[in-house]
């Protein structure tokens, strides 16, 4: 039997990167997939159809994660459509670098709108549904500048930091009630946005890491994987690193 088998999962902002490469890995092990995006452009049906593919039931929904009333809206859509959700993954996120004194209050918000907020929406809409079931999983996709800071991202570094206050709370709130919350934290990972960073800045980044190479969304697809399934069942409120050893 598939690790997943039978199971619902919502992720948010999933038609490209990190966020479909958890959709995928997801897919393969039998799980059900309704993602969310801003907007669902051509990307996103290219990934409704790859996901299909698996042969599980796959939707796309139109939705502004950083809306409070827009995201409860869609939680009840995607209950009333799959019946039940057992597997949040807050992926959605947004950068807007900038040096703090540069910094302006629009960056600031936008990024921690986008961030942060989306991720406290989705957690409250789908909380009643996982405590009616008793059980479910919970995971922020956070960053290890939400660990360690980074200079020039104080608005992400706070997001990402954010998301760990806020799964480890949400951990020893819904313990009880059989629902996990962890966080993800990937470090250098190649993407199509690291892939725009010069060759010269992936070099220098690739020096700090001990495993010498930048990672790849199916490393952190695969840490959802384990997270998501009853493989973690006794871990909750952590944070696990996906870094190649950077912060060691």
């Amino acid at each position: 039997m598939k690790l997943l088998e039978g199971k619902t999962a919502i992720i948010t902002g999933a038609a490209r990167g990190i966020g479909k490469a958890v959709a995928k890995r997801f897919a393969e092990q039998g799980c059900n997939i309704a993602f969310t995006d801003l907007n669902i452009d051509d990307s996103a049906k290219v990934t409704e159809a790859e996901l299909a593919a698996e042969g599980v039931k796959v939707k796309a929904y139109a939705s502004n994660a950083a809306g409070f009333d827009d995201t409860h809206k869609v939680v009840e859509e995607i209950a009333a459509d799959f019946g039940r959700i057992d597997i949040l993954v807050n992926n959605a996120g947004i950068t807007r670098d900038g040096l703090m004194l540069r910094m302006t209050e629009q960056q600031w918000d936008s990024v921690l709108t986008v961030n942060l907020k989306s991720a406290f929406n989705f957690i409250h809409a789908v909380a009643p549904v996982m405590i009616r079931q008793k059980s479910g999983s919970i995971i922020n996709m956070s960053s290890v500048v939400g660990v360690h800071g980074n200079a020039g991202q104080a608005n992400y570094s706070a997001s990402k930091a954010g998301m760990i206050g806020l799964a480890k709370s949400v951990a020893r709130e819904l313990g009880s009630r059989g629902i996990r919350a962890n966080a993800i934290a990937p470090g250098f990972i190649i993407t199509d946005m690291t892939g725009q960073l010069s060759e010269e800045v992936r070099s220098e980044w690739a020096k700090q890491i001990p495993l010498k190479r930048g990672g790849t969304p199916n490393d952190v697809a695969d840490t959802a994987l384990y997270l998501a399934s009853d493989l973690s069942s006794y871990v909750t409120g952590q944070v696990i690193q996906v870094d190649g050893g950077m912060n060691t």
